[in-house]
């Protein structure tokens, strides 16, 4: 597609030279590309093909003499450049969030929510490393346990039931979703504060209390809206992006 090359020949042997150029300049993108079995488009049988994830497409692109394909390098240059200025002035990042989310078709309501969700996590979290938590594997853990108690999900299940894969799941809560998990982690954490658990055990009971506070006031919401508050939406099934990326509108 970057560079325009309409046989398949021909475009095997332009990436064969594309795959020495890299290689010849140090570059193990390629080299680290796997090879899976896909469908060919032109006579249906399965053949061989390189595949890439997103970090080696976005350096293979680099390399790429194509009109098309500046765009991209000029996006990934600004990316960088701001990336670069929100590592010395920390609260650009919070702008460039807020930024993103506007952009995705985000309310502002939802917005500041989101944001005071992080705050209110990151009180939980230090609350769990208060109590001897440190291992990722053990705050996923009190993750699933809080959230399944309050929606009847793990997080796994949850992001599984909305079709997520990558994808923060918390992005892709509706508002009531986010508050529903706000009450939960900041009733844990309260808790915390006050008992003082030391251990996964202890931590792991005062998790399933504050998902069940929650829990509690999720049932009272759907008796009065007589439907679940659980919702298997994605931002995108409810919010409309207000803006492009650079080349995403270049290239249709």
């Amino acid at each position: 597609v970057l560079t325009e090359q309409r046989d398949n020949l021909t475009a095997r042997k332009y990436w064969n030279k594309l795959k020495q150029r890299l290689i010849a300049e140090g570059n193990e993108s390629v080299t680290n590309c796997h090879q899976l079995k896909l469908t060919s488009h032109t006579d249906g049988k399965k053949y061989l093909t390189d595949v890439a994830d997103k970090e080696q497409l976005l350096r293979i692109i680099q390399s790429v003499p194509s009109k098309k394909a500046e765009p991209i390098k000029q996006w990934l240059a600004r990316v960088g450049a701001e990336r670069l200025n929100q590592m010395q002035d920390p609260e650009r990042s919070l702008q460039q969030m807020v930024a993103d989310y506007r952009r995705l078709g985000h309310s502002e309501a939802w917005i500041n929510q989101r944001i005071k969700s992080i705050e209110v996590r990151k009180g939980l979290t230090d609350e769990w490393q208060r109590g001897g938590i440190h291992d990722e594997k053990q705050f996923a853990l009190l993750t699933d346990i809080l959230t399944e108690e309050w929606s009847g999900m793990t997080t796994r299940e949850y992001k599984q039931y909305k079709g997520l894969r990558k994808e923060s799941l918390r992005d892709n809560m509706t508002n009531i979703e986010l508050m529903l998990n706000g009450l939960a982690e900041a009733t844990a954490t309260e808790i915390s504060q006050r008992e003082n658990p030391i251990g996964m055990a202890a931590n792991a009971k005062v998790a399933k209390r504050g998902g069940k506070v929650a829990k509690d006031a999720r049932r009272s919401v759907e008796k009065e809206l007589g439907h679940t508050v659980i919702s298997n939406k994605r931002a995108i099934d409810y919010i409309q992006p207000n803006d492009e990326l650079p080349f995403e509108k270049n290239n249709r």
